[in-house]
This record gives structure tokens, C-alpha cells and sequence, in this order.
């Protein structure tokens, strides 16, 4: 599961269609609609939002909207709770980490997509998420050095 902390709009179309249906298991997941992936580390930070199931719906919102500018169908009604969620912290160290994540897979499956994600230095997070200073989050599971 990977529920990106950039801006849906850096992913390619199999990037936003797997966190689209990565953030609605995780929807299931916080709304105790599932047996697997109760502790993955990803849904940490929405488990410790004071209201988890507006936080991964306002997360979907964003998804959708992306969905919406790009001018795919995505299903509206499958996102849960309704209503505004506090923003939740993402360190600046872990969205420089996911942003170099996202340009290595890129590299393999849409090469143009990540040479044209080479020349971005500031970058955008998920509107759900505030950016503050420091390093990559403890709970994410290192892929790259």
C-alpha cells in the first residue's frame, strides 16, 4: 500500500488508479471493514488523526479531484465520511523521499513522465497534508538509500 503524500497530479495514470484503490482499502480498513492491513505502517498518521475516517475520505477528495482534471470516471460515491478534516503533518524530508521514489518507478514504466519530473524542485504535497521541516517519517519503509 502506498498512500502518496505529493500531489496526485506527479503520478502517472497507473499511479493515481493504485492509490485510488490503495486509499479506499484504507478507508476499509480505518472503518474496521477489514481483517488485513490493520497495522501498515501508511495508515499510521490517519489512525492518529483525531477523525481517521474524514482524514482518508478528504485524502480520496483529493484523489478523485486529480481523477476529475485528468478526466477519468472515478466513482465519487465510494468516498466515506463526509466533512472537513485538519490537515495532517508530512515532513519535507519525506515528500523529497516519495518524490524520488515516484521518479525511480517512473523511470521503468513512464520514462517521459519522470525526465519531465527531473527539472521540479519544489514540489506539492496532497492537499490533506501541511508540510513542515524535517526529516523522512519514521514509519515509512526505506526503498532507496
Amino acid at each position: 500500500m502506498r498512500l502518496w503524500s505529493i500531489h496526485p497530479k506527479y503520478l502517472d495514470r497507473v499511479g493515481l488508479l493504485a492509490v485510488w484503490r490503495e486509499a479506499l482499502l484504507g478507508q476499509r480498513v480505518l472503518e474496521g471493514k477489514t481483517k488485513g492491513y490493520t497495522n501498515h505502517p501508511q495508515l499510521k498518521r490517519f489512525k492518529s488523526h483525531p477523525h481517521p475516517e474524514k482524514a482518508i475520505a478528504n485524502y480520496l477528495l483529493g484523489i478523485w479531484k486529480e481523477s476529475k482534471r485528468r478526466r477519468y470516471n472515478f466513482d465519487r460515491k465510494k468516498i466515506g465520511t463526509k466533512g472537513r478534516a485538519d490537515r495532517i503533518p508530512v515532513t519535507r524530508g519525506q515528500l523529497k523521499y516519495e518524490f524520488r521514489l515516484l521518479r525511480e518507478k517512473l523511470k521503468g514504466r513512464a520514462p517521459r513522465i519522470a525526465q519531465g519530473l527531473a527539472c521540479v524542485r519544489e514540489f506539492e504535497s496532497h492537499p490533506l497534508f501541511e508540510v513542515i521541516e524535517g526529516p523522512k517519517e519514521k514509519w515509512e519503509k526505506t526503498i532507496l538509500q
